[in-house]
C-alpha cells in the first residue's frame, strides 16, 4: 500500500535537497515513489511548484503508446491522437498521486522562506528514509504511516 508523507521544510531549500537525496536512494532502489511534488515559497511570499513525473503518468504514457501504434496501422492520421487521449484516460483513471487540491492548500499556507515535500512512496527501506530526511528539519503536515513510523519521523526531522 502506498504512503503519503508530507513535510514543511524550516528553509527554502531543504525540500529540493532532500528529494535529491531520497532520488540517490531511488537510484539505490531503498526507494520506490508513485508520486513526488515540491512547494516553494520565495521569502517575498511567490509560491512555485515543481510536479515531478510519476508510476501513474508513466503507466498512462506506455498504455498510450502502445495503443497508438496498434491504431496507427489501422488510421495513420488518428491513430497518435486516439492513443494520446487513450494514454490521459487511463491516467485519469488510475487518479494514485498527490491530490492538486491538497497541494494548492499547502501552497497557500506555506510561510514565506519555506518549502514542502509531498511523497507518495510505493515501498521503502525505512533507515535509509530518516537517515535522508534527519539532516533537516521540518514539521510533519501529513503521513498515512503507523504510529509508531509517524514518530519516528517526527524525531527524524527535530
Amino acid at each position: 500500500m502506498n504512503q503519503l508523507i508530507v513535510i514543511a521544510f524550516d528553509h527554502f531549500d531543504d525540500a529540493r535537497n532532500a528529494m535529491k537525496g531520497l532520488r540517490g536512494l531511488e537510484h539505490e532502489r531503498r526507494i520506490r515513489f508513485e508520486d513526488t511534488a515540491i512547494v516553494e515559497r520565495d521569502p517575498d511570499g511567490t509560491a512555485h511548484m515543481t510536479n515531478e513525473v510519476s508510476g501513474t503518468t508513466e503507466t498512462a504514457a506506455v498504455a498510450g503508446a502502445i495503443i497508438g501504434g496498434l491504431l496507427m496501422f489501422a488510421f495513420p492520421p488518428a491513430g497518435i491522437a486516439i492513443g494520446a487521449a487513450l494514454g490521459a484516460a487511463v491516467g485519469a483513471s488510475l487518479g494514485t498521486g498527490v491530490s492538486g487540491d491538497f497541494v494548492n492548500e499547502v501552497k497557500t499556507t506555506l510561510r514565506p522562506g519555506r518549502s514542502a515535500l509531498f511523497l507518495v512512496v510505493k515501498q521503502s527501506d525505512a533507515d535509509s528514509l530518516m537517515a535522508v530526511l534527519r539532516t533537516y528539519q521540518g514539521d510533519l503536515i501529513q503521513t498515512t504511516l503507523d504510529t509508531d513510523g509517524e514518530e519516528a519521523l517526527r524525531q527524524a526531522l527535530e
